[in-house]
């Protein structure tokens, strides 16, 4: 049992693990409160648990707290990349952004990623291992423990493909929307894929209110091909017929992604077709100027062309938006502060 992570069980499994333990159903709730919305570091801080009961706890069960291992914040913006280390010494990165309606947090999925797209520095090392729900949840609660202040929103963007990891992403979302932990509603989590169409449909089925963010960045296959591996196996025709269906199970908006790359899909052209496209659907187009990334030749588009880009596919009835560019001098983009920690060690 030693190898179970105290942070990722649902209220029913710990009652059933007092019951093994001979001990009263409510301590269930109370350990997931402590856990969940009080956030504490170590079963000791349980107080109101006897400490039998606590030591029962920690005999039988991980507690595996995410160390900080660096933290950068922006001059510009107080935008704050934070790096941790897990139990097994891997990295993940995690981003606090302040926005008037809100904080949100960026969180990572996986240690590295698998994916592949060029443009991403997240994917340069390839996919290590995917995160638990408990280490996904612990970005949220050191990040609030840090900063001293509330996470009301999330994005599931950081390094990894979410959907390559369904599962614990299901039951992260499940607990930090439990009404005893952090209630934090579904319609303020974003999930982003790169586009893996079988796993929209399973997530579809699950008629969850999260928004759903699909990363296209092209308006076509050929250029989507040289840009994203995963082109090769799911056409945007087949990405967009999910898409559909996802709207339809739900009711949500989907949210395209859009990273402009100078020369490669940012065009007048370029926009056109993507508003032939997507015209007449619930979605919403969030063009994205590129961050940099040291180890690639593409290059970021001109405000110009951004301009260019956004009023052509508003011109087709597309709400579309540019992402405003937070943390630039902090490697704020996915992967990249990292990317930067592991070339040093």
């Amino acid at each position: 049992m030693k190898s179970r992570d105290l942070l990722s069980l649902r209220i029913d499994e710990l009652s059933n693990i007092m019951e093994e333990f001979d001990e009263k159903s409510f301590r269930a709730v109370q350990i997931f409160q402590w856990i969940h919305q009080k956030n504490v570091d170590q079963i000791d801080e349980m107080m109101n648990l006897p400490k039998d009961l606590r030591e029962k706890l920690k005999r039988n069960f991980e507690w595996n707290k995410l160390k900080l291992e660096q933290k950068a914040v922006s001059n510009i913006d107080k935008t704050t990349k934070y790096l941790f280390a897990l139990k097994d010494n891997n990295i993940i990165e995690s981003v606090l952004m302040h926005y008037t309606y809100g904080n949100t947090a960026c969180i990572s999925s996986q240690v590295g990623c698998r994916m592949g797209c060029a443009f991403c520095a997240s994917t340069l090392d390839g996919l290590i291992r995917n995160l638990t729900a408990g280490e996904m949840l612990e970005q949220i609660y050191q990040i609030q423990k840090d900063s001293n202040e509330k996470v009301s929103n999330i994005v599931i963007m950081g390094s990894g493909e979410p959907l390559d990891n369904l599962d614990n992403i299901l039951l992260f979302i499940e607990l930090i929307n439990h009404p005893k932990g952090q209630n934090i509603g579904q319609r303020h989590i974003t999930l982003s894929t790169c586009g893996l169409v079988d796993k929209m449909y399973e997530l579809a089925s699950k008629k969850l209110q999260i928004t759903l963010a699909v990363s296209l960045h092209a308006p076509n296959d050929t250029i989507r091909e040289k840009m994203m591996p995963i082109a090769k196996k799911y056409s945007i025709e087949e990405i967009l017929e999910a898409c559909h269906h996802y709207i339809e199970m739900t009711n949500r908006r989907i949210t395209f992604e859009y990273a402009l790359i100078d020369h490669v899909n940012d065009r007048i052209e370029h926009a056109r077709e993507l508003g032939e496209r997507l015209k007449g659907m619930l979605c919403h187009v969030n063009l994205i100027p590129m961050n940099p990334v040291k180890e690639s030749s593409l290059k970021e588009s001109t405000s110009s062309s951004v301009k260019d880009f956004q009023d052509t596919l508003q011109s087709y009835g597309i709400q579309t938006t540019v992402r405003r560019k937070l943390g630039s001098d902090i490697d704020a983009a996915c992967g990249q502060l990292r990317r930067r920690y592991l070339e040093k060690k």
